[in-house]
């Protein structure tokens, strides 16, 4: 890696060059296709890469700012789109044996607003098996491996997408988040991932995993990168029942504020010291970081939110009933064309009891005015993204078996948006990170104590080591 090297640009300072007409939209996709055939074959973030259709979509591209037709930030930037995504003509198969050779025919909402912006797609990317399946070896396609250290796990279930940013094999990737599979990657791959709120973004196209809680949205290098796609993928879609018809704001404007006074932050301390005790490493970066929103003018104060274990486990009812409700009748027919991981984690939906779904769905509504009462007075609420940082690839079974329960599943069941971002390194070097979570479509406050959090460290001019 250099500092000249076009494939550790963010997206707004490739466009602004592009927009300047300094680099070529063909150049830096080539770029991106030369390092991703350099290092991909250890890290596996891709299960598809389109260099001829890339090269074609970056020459026109290419043509089409020549003649002044330029449509925004996205256009020529190289992306990569998690692979249950749909992409009209091209296979989406949602990391398993069963959809092989499946070809949508028309694309998902998202993949067609970012192909309206202009943005070039470099190809698909690993996913765990239906978003669910965890870092598994029985399926078509080996897990993606975590930059920053290939031994360790890069999280999931946007596995490829976390680790193909981090390592330059794309300038942005979208992920999709049921209880933390974007900023779970984000956290362990160092990255910045936005979950928006539930609604902000259509999820039409987009294979399901459970119709309550799934979420689309970005992984980037940083928060501005962040706002810019979410910009352009944020709106109404009447294919989608849970789409909002609220109104878009500028999301890169409400960046420009110097500052964080007026901003009023509070930590659920209880949730990451009592209920699952963060690490050292991530205590540490946490208490770091609250010190420098501190010193940016943002007032802290504690708050209390309901225990970490209700959260998890009324959404992990959800989770697992709307799972297998979409999954019986292939899990019926064809089970053993599963990879074991999913298919244990799925087929647990079928001992879930209409009584407690009704009972689940109830208390996600208390659940939801418990967090909505306690931010009064509030503008988003600090904490970690995760425990700690990334083990070896696979050992995620705390993490499944609620020994290690993440803190990120609380804003999936309550649907408001949370950003992850880097914030720091422990003595080996993996990623740490904080996570910032807003009021209900709100993610333009989010973005902004992001981004002057961001602008006041110096984590995004460290890049993984490969």
């Amino acid at each position: 890696m250099t500092a000249s090297d076009p494939c550790f640009l963010s997206v707004a300072e490739a466009a602004a060059l592009i927009a300047a007409k300094r680099l070529s939209p063909v150049e830096l996709t080539q770029a991106y296709l030369t390092r991703i055939e350099r290092f991909d074959g250890t890290l596996h973030a891709y299960v598809r890469v389109l260099p001829d259709e890339a090269l074609a979509t970056a020459r026109a591209a290419e043509a089409e700012i020549a003649t002044g037709r330029y449509r925004g930030p996205l256009h020529g930037i190289p992306i990569g789109l998690k692979d249950i995504y749909d992409t009209a003509g091209l296979a989406t198969e949602g990391g398993s044996k069963l959809c092989l050779g499946r070809v949508p025919t028309a694309d998902a909402t998202t993949t067609r607003l970012l192909k309206q912006a202009g943005a070039i797609l470099l190809g698909k990317l690993t996913t765990w098996e239906f978003a669910i399946g965890g870092t598994a070896f029985d399926t078509p396609f080996p897990p993606a491996r975590n930059p920053w250290n290939t031994d360790r796990d890069p999280a999931g279930s946007s596995s490829g997408s976390g680790a193909a940013v981090a390592a330059g094999l794309c300038a942005m990737a979208m992920g999709s988040d049921t209880g933390g599979s974007i900023r779970w990657p984000a956290a362990w791959c160092g990255l910045t991932g936005l979950k928006p709120t539930y609604g902000r973004v259509s999820r039409a196209g987009i294979m399901p995993l459970s119709f309550s809680l799934d979420h689309a949205g970005s992984l980037a290098w940083t928060v501005e990168d962040a706002a810019i796609v979410l910009q352009a993928i944020a709106g109404h879609d009447p294919l989608d029942p849970a789409s909002a018809d609220r109104a878009v704001p500028d999301y890169r404007a409400a960046l420009a504020s110097p500052d964080l006074k007026g901003v009023r932050l509070g930590i659920p301390r209880a949730m990451f010291e009592r209920d699952c005790p963060a690490s050292g490493a991530m205590g540490a970066a946490f208490k770091a970081a609250v010190g420098v929103l501190r010193g940016l003018g943002a007032a802290i104060a504690e708050i209390e939110l309901p225990a970490l274990a209700l959260y998890n486990a009324t959404a992990s009812l959800i989770t697992r009933s709307e799972g297998f409700a979409i999954h019986e009748k292939t899990l019926r027919e064809r089970p053993q064309d599963y990879g074991g991981l999913a298919r244990d984690r799925l087929t647990i939906g079928a001992y879930v009891r209409a009584s407690d779904m009704v009972q689940a769905m109830r208390r996600r509504l208390m659940l939801a005015a418990a967090t909505d009462a306690a931010m009064a007075g509030f503008d988003a609420i600090l904490l970690p993204t995760c425990p700690d940082p990334a083990p070896m690839l696979g050992e995620l079974g705390p993490y499944f078996d609620n020994r290690r329960p993440m803190y990120m599943r609380p804003f999936n069941l309550t649907g408001q948006p949370a950003l992850s971002l880097c914030n720091g390194f422990d003595d080996t070097g993996l990623p740490l990170s904080l996570q910032i979570v807003g009021r209900h479509f709100d993610e333009a406050t989010v973005l902004r104590i992001g981004h002057a959090y961001e602008r006041a460290t110096p984590w995004r001019e460290r890049r993984p080591p490969l």
